[in-house]
């Protein structure tokens, strides 16, 4: 799904024209970038968090010519999805109820099988 597909999907939903619908879209990615910018934390419950994270320097090689390089230390944006989402996702149901599932009782010591 792109932005666009995005931006689709919301126009059918709501009484706004794509227009509108388009600049809180961009309003919303523009707030977590400034925060994420900050250092900051931003978390969409249930959905999931955004977050800064820090890469330490380290070495490395060209693999072209097997040359070790320095790679300096660098921020990156990363993405934590929440439990609603992983549910969402993986097919779980949701409200917390999990399928029950029949266990095999312990076989008996000198049980012959028929």
């Amino acid at each position: 799904m792109t932005k666009a597909d995005l931006i689709d999907a919301v126009a059918q939903e709501v009484e706004l024209s794509k227009r509108q619908i388009t600049e809180i879209v961009e309003m919303v990615l523009d707030e977590i970038k400034a925060a994420l910018q900050k250092g900051e934390a931003v978390t969409l419950t249930p959905f999931g968090s955004f977050k800064v994270r820090v890469r330490k320097a380290r070495e490395g090689r060209n693999p072209k010519t097997g040359e070790k390089i320095k790679i300096p230390a660098r921020k990156i944006p990363a993405f934590t999805a929440g439990k609603a989402l992983k549910d969402a996702v993986s097919g779980a149901r949701s409200g917390g109820a999990k399928r029950a599932t029949a266990k095999k009782a312990p076989a008996k010591k000198g049980a012959r099988k028929r």
